[in-house]
C-alpha cells in the first residue's frame, strides 16, 4: 500500500527540539491549516504521545479547535489513524486530563499518574472526586491508589453518600485539626476556624494559612468559652501578621499559640507583649 508523509516539521519547545513525522495512506488534503495552526498540531500531537494529562489536555485542544480537518472528517478518524486510539480511549484521557487538574486546583498532594487510576472517578461532582480521591490516597498508605482502589470507593461512595458538609457546619465553627497528611500534617493539634462551606470540603483559617480539609479532618470542641477565646486569638494572631515580617521568635511562638486551645497566664501576657512591640494593641 503506497503512503506519503503528510506533515514533517521541526519545532522548538523549551530547550529541546522535536521532530513530527506523520504517514497516512494517500491522505487527501481537505481543508488547509495555516502555518501556525500545523505548528500548533504538530506540538500537540507530541504532547498526546507523553504524560496521560498532557494527552488528555492536548486532544481537548485538537478537538475543540478542529486541527484535525486538514486530513481527516472526524475527531474519532483522526484518534485511530494518528494515535491508534479508539474515540472511547480518546474521551478517557480527555476527562482524565480534567480530573487531575481538578485534583490539583483543590489541593491534592498526591496525584494520579495514569487515567486508568481516576476514570472511575468522572462519574462524582469535581468535589467529590477529590474527597474518594483522598480516601484511595489513605487507603494506599499515602501512595498512589491503584483504579481498582479508586472504583471501591466510588462504588461505596454512591451506595451510601456521605452528608454533605453544608448540613453539619457553619461558618465561625472552630474544631481541632486531626489526621492530616503530607505538607498539612504539621497542623495536626492546630484549631481552626471555619470560614466557607464546600459541598463535601470545609475551608477553615488557622494561625497562618487558610486550608482545605474533610470532615474527618474536624474534631469537635465543646466549651463555649474556648471557642470564643479561640475566635479573639485568631483575630489577634492575624492582625500581628499582618504587620509584615516578624521576628523569627515572635513567628515561633504565634506558631506554638495556634496549637493551644487555653492559654497559660505567660502565654497571655507574651501575646500581649507582642501586640504592644509591634503597635497593633491599639
Amino acid at each position: 500500500m503506497n503512503k506519503k508523509k503528510l506533515v514533517t516539521e521541526s519545532f522548538s519547545t523549551g530547550e529541546s527540539s522535536a521532530l513530527i513525522s506523520m504517514e497516512t495512506t494517500q491522505v487527501k488534503i481537505l481543508e488547509e491549516l495555516t502555518h501556525d495552526e500545523e505548528r500548533n498540531r504538530a506540538q500537540l500531537e507530541l504532547r498526546v504521545e507523553q504524560a496521560f494529562y498532557q494527552a488528555g489536555k492536548a486532544l481537548a485542544e485538537l478537538r475543540e479547535r478542529r486541527l484535525y480537518r486538514s486530513t481527516h472528517k472526524t475527531f474519532e478518524a483522526y484518534c485511530r489513524d494518528r494515535f491508534g486510539f479508539t474515540r472511547q480511549a480518546a474521551n478517557y484521557l480527555i476527562a482524565g486530563a480534567d480530573i487531575f487538574e481538578n485534583l490539583t486546583t483543590i489541593g491534592c498532594q498526591i496525584l494520579p499518574t495514569n487515567e486508568r487510576q481516576v476514570r472511575s472517578l468522572s462519574a462524582l461532582e469535581p468535589e467529590q472526586q477529590c474527597q474518594v480521591w483522598q480516601q484511595a490516597v489513605d487507603l494506599a498508605d499515602g501512595k498512589v491508589p491503584s483504579g481498582r482502589v479508586v472504583k471501591g470507593i466510588v462504588e461505596q461512595f454512591k451506595e451510601k453518600p456521605l452528608l454533605p458538609t453544608n448540613d453539619v457546619y457553619q461558618v465561625g465553627d472552630i474544631f481541632i485539626l486531626v489526621r492530616l497528611k503530607a505538607k498539612n500534617k504539621k497542623y495536626n493539634g492546630c484549631w481552626a476556624v471555619v470560614v466557607e462551606i464546600k459541598e463535601l470540603t470545609v475551608i477553615v483559617d488557622v494561625h497562618n494559612t487558610t486550608l482545605v480539609v474533610e470532615p474527618n479532618n474536624l474534631a469537635n470542641i465543646d466549651s463555649p468559652e474556648v471557642k470564643q477565646q479561640l475566635l479573639e486569638m485568631l483575630f489577634r494572631i492575624r492582625r500581628l501578621r499582618e504587620v509584615g515580617s516578624l521576628d523569627r521568635g515572635a513567628e515561633n511562638i504565634l506558631k506554638d499559640l495556634g496549637q493551644q486551645t487555653n492559654l497559660t497566664v505567660m502565654e497571655k501576657d507574651l501575646l500581649s507583649w507582642l501586640e504592644k512591640y509591634y503597635q497593633v494593641d491599639e
